[in-house]
């Protein structure tokens, strides 16, 4: 009984030692992946927010007491509309005020050059008649005096009705003058009647002032102003959006400069309105980079009219194809062994039962998968094994897998396919 039981386990042993070494000879199992060509997309994603062309604020130029406010947030508004109306009585009056000083200057001016140009005429032929009477008067009075008929002094007095009547005739001509056209006069009446209607126009333009109006087809965005209150000015009551196309607005990591250009398509979506997606395309790229956040300012586009339920500054999630190969060698990124140095690497494939190192060139990159443009072919087996190292017999275990899903390891076997979306490279910054 001893004897069979001895043999037993020297039988035993011996299996195990045959089972070890045929073990020995198949290689350790490892997990490897068959190189194939595939679609390969690479995108960025980041958050945006909704902005129109520009906002504007309207605030009052004068200080007033509001009277109405004719908007509500939310209100759609053309331009010229009334926004806010403020007390007006005093500009009122002031204006009335400035319409008659200006009517009055008006009829000075009239008056100069109607009744007034007659007036003067009038009295310069009287000064003519006086002037020649005086005259007449004077040469009688010099042959009564020849004569011994007057004396001196009535001669003197003669000559001094003379002058009066020479003098009176000069201001009468001086009227005259004034009252023309070009008369110092009418000159100054014009300029009074000028000044009078500068008035005016600051006097409606003061009360056009009381009163404040959309300066284009806009949205109100903010309203901070009610009836009663005093504003003045220098402080925002409205704050408006213009009517414009709608565009979004995105803080970009600088890291992904490289991968944006204008014109490349994106896919937008609002966390409110998950299922409603909508398409976009890059518009601008801002020429300057933000320094304190080392961000790049990216505006979009939409391919079509704005969704509704768009709001001004929503938060949305953008994401942007940057490249796209229809046809390629497509690896995941675990596959390659140790540090990329430009788009040179290098992987382990399986070659007779071998691990067997091989170089290989990289083209387009994506979170968990790369494109090889050489060193690989269809079919070849890539080995994925941490620990295994050049020249160990292996057994290959395929793996599948497929760009944008992350072949399974260590941390992912067991959790289904799709456990890592790695296909877009994601950005996820803040406003």
């Amino acid at each position: 009984m001893k004897r069979r039981w001895m043999a037993l386990a020297l039988g035993v042993v011996l299996l195990a030692a045959v089972g070890a070494s045929m073990l020995a000879l198949r290689g350790t199992q490892v997990d490897g992946v068959v190189v194939q060509f595939a679609p390969l997309v690479r995108t960025l994603q980041f958050s945006a927010r909704v902005a129109t062309l520009s906002r504007v604020e309207v605030g009052s130029t004068v200080t007033g007491r509001v009277a109405a406010v004719r908007v509500a947030e939310g209100a759609q508004v053309r331009q010229g509309d009334v926004l806010v109306t403020l007390e007006s009585d005093e500009l009122r009056a002031a204006l009335a005020q400035a319409v008659a000083a200006e009517r009055q200057a008006q009829s000075r001016l009239v008056g100069l050059r109607s009744s007034g140009r007659s007036v003067a005429q009038a009295a310069r032929a009287q000064a003519d008649a006086t002037v020649l009477a005086a005259s007449a008067s004077l040469v009688r009075v010099r042959q009564l005096v020849a004569q011994g008929f007057y004396s001196a002094a009535q001669l003197d007095e003669a000559q001094r009705a003379v002058d009066v009547a020479r003098a009176q005739q000069l201001s009468a001509q001086a009227q005259v003058q004034a009252n023309a056209d070009a008369g110092t006069d009418v000159v100054q009446a014009q300029a009074q009647l000028v000044v009078a209607q500068a008035a005016t126009m600051a006097a409606q333009a003061r009360l056009a002032q009381t009163t404040l109006v959309a300066p284009a087809d806009a949205r109100v965005l903010v309203r901070d102003v009610e009836p009663g209150q005093i504003v003045q000015p220098g402080k925002a009551l409205l704050s408006l959006a213009l009517a414009g196309p709608t565009q979004l607005v995105a803080q970009v990591d600088e890291r992904f400069l490289d991968q944006l250009l204008p014109g490349q398509k994106a896919s937008v979506v609002a966390d409110a309105f998950a299922g409603q997606r909508f398409a976009a395309r890059v518009l601008t790229i801002a020429p300057s980079v933000d320094a304190q956040r080392g961000a790049i300012e990216v505006k979009f586009a939409l391919e079509q009219q704005a969704p509704a339920y768009l709001r001004e500054d929503m938060t949305l999630s953008v994401e942007v194809e940057t490249a796209r190969r229809e046809r390629a060698l497509v690896l995941p990124q675990a596959a390659l062994r140790g540090p990329v140095e430009g788009d040179q690497a290098t992987v382990l494939v399986l070659q007779e039962g071998r691990a067997q190192t091989r170089p290989v060139r990289l083209g387009l990159r994506t979170l968990d998968a790369v494109e090889v443009l050489d060193g690989l072919a269809e079919g070849d087996t890539v080995l994925r094994g941490g620990a295994v190292q050049a020249g160990d017999r292996v057994r290959a275990r395929t793996v599948e897998w497929s760009a944008g899903v992350a072949a399974p390891g260590p941390s992912s076997r067991g959790k289904g396919p799709g456990a890592d979306a790695g296909a877009a490279l994601t950005n996820a910054m803040g406003r």
